[in-house]
């Protein structure tokens, strides 16, 4: 009899759903156009990055070895595309006014003050430890360092401020290191040559592999499970309006003097949205598996993974679930539900990290992070893709979403018996 009911309750919500046009379209087509278009965009942009030059302002007043050196770096890194034809003024205004990003200037005399100032401290060292040679040179003293100056768009990102900051430092570092090298094999007449492209200590990536080839992160592995999920939250809206509509039209109130039991009616709700998220998920994988390829995007790699996904998919259509059924059992009016319900979901993706990585958020906010059930699915997802983690792995997850939906429903339970309590 209790499966009967609740095949009633799940029929009913099928029906109401099959009225509601617009609450399909939102629940199936936005999120698949959401999907298609903001990965397209992230990877264009990515691509873009990869094959284009950004111009700066190239000044060379020393025009001899460090400053061809640095130049040369800075072609080589497929990265920059220099312009010469500046003077100093003319490269400041351009890129304080934002013309330009950055402008780069190499000032007289850089690499006759390098020479002399490595001289001169070479020499002071090799006299330290008395191993003057005949090669040693009267001691001078050494001339003030000079810099190099570079001007950035007030505008530009700080990320890419100290990008290039890092990467001038690394040539002018390795620059320094080479002629303080050679400088002591003149002073001591070593006949040793210097490998000066050898590094003695060099950095290897050691990423995760399936067979023998590595598996790379990119746009489509993160862009999928971050739009389903967002999709999966926003069932939010139409449920709670669903729940709104029957306060108004009388149905709770039926709801509540029939012999079946109100939780019934819960659950009945709680299958039907499963079955959409589940949907909705299946929609987004085949748009990552089938459609991505033809749109030159990479495919969405589910292989011996689907099982866990789903399970994945499950939990957190709970939490979203939990949270609409609280939502519409609370709100009195449609015109409450329905934009509290659309930006309470914005808000939850956001901290959730849907929208900025949770790392680069500010401390706070990265301990808020931790308890938005966004960020539970959202690493359950990543940890099965990226990670290649299985259930035990996402197992803390699972239960954070899980009591989510417990506690979400046990409180509109709790209200609503209150509210209608004589």
């Amino acid at each position: 009899m209790l499966l009967y009911k609740l095949w009633r309750s799940f029929m009913k919500e099928v029906l109401l759903l099959k009225r509601d046009i617009g609450g399909i379209v939102i629940i199936f087509v936005m999120p698949l156009l959401l999907i298609i278009t903001i990965t397209l965009i992230q990877d264009s942009t990515f691509k873009n990055l990869e094959g284009s030059k950004i111009p700066i302002i190239f000044i060379d007043h020393d025009k001899s070895e460090v400053s061809k050196n640095i130049k040369s770096e800075l072609e080589n890194s497929k990265t920059f595309q220099l312009l010469t034809g500046f003077n100093e003024k003319s490269a400041q205004e351009a890129v304080f006014s934002g013309d330009y990003q950055m402008a780069i200037v190499i000032p007289e005399n850089l690499t006759k003050d390098l020479n002399s100032n490595i001289e001169s401290k070479v020499q002071t060292i090799v006299s330290s430890f008395g191993l003057e040679s005949d090669s040693v040179k009267t001691k001078t003293e050494a001339p003030k360092a000079r810099d190099i100056h570079l001007y950035f768009d007030p505008a530009t990102n700080a990320g890419f401020k100290n990008s290039v900051m890092n990467s001038v430092n690394k040539m002018v570092f390795e620059i320094e290191n080479k002629k303080i090298y050679k400088a002591f094999q003149d002073q001591l007449g070593t006949s040793e040559k210097l490998d000066q492209n050898k590094n003695l200590i060099s950095f290897k990536e050691i990423t995760p592999q399936k067979g023998e080839m590595d598996v790379m992160p990119n746009s489509v592995q993160h862009n999928v499970p971050a739009w389903t999920l967002f999709a999966i939250f926003f069932i939010v809206v139409p449920l709670s309006i669903n729940l709104v509509k029957e306060k108004s039209q009388g149905t709770s109130v039926r709801a509540r003097i029939s012999p079946t039991p109100y939780f019934v009616h819960i659950l009945g709700k709680t299958f039907t949205y499963l079955i959409i998220c589940i949907i909705q998920f299946l929609l987004m994988v085949a748009v990552g598996i089938y459609l991505f390829p033809y749109m030159d995007l990479p495919a969405f790699d589910v292989s011996g993974k689907m099982f866990q996904l789903i399970i994945v998919t499950l939990f957190a259509g709970l939490a979203a679930i939990g949270f609409g059924v609280l939502l519409g059992t609370i709100a009195d009016t449609q015109e409450q539900s329905a934009p509290f319900g659309a930006t309470s979901v914005v808000v939850l993706a956001a901290i959730g990290g849907i929208w900025v990585p949770v790392f680069l958020m500010p401390e706070f906010m990265q301990t808020i992070a931790r308890f938005s059930p966004m960020n539970w699915g959202l690493n359950a997802y990543y940890d099965i893709i990226l990670r290649n983690s299985g259930i035990g792995g996402i197992a803390r997850e699972l239960a954070f979403l899980l009591l989510f939906y417990i506690a979400t429903v046990s409180v509109s339970i709790f209200y609503e018996k209150k509210q209608n309590a004589i």
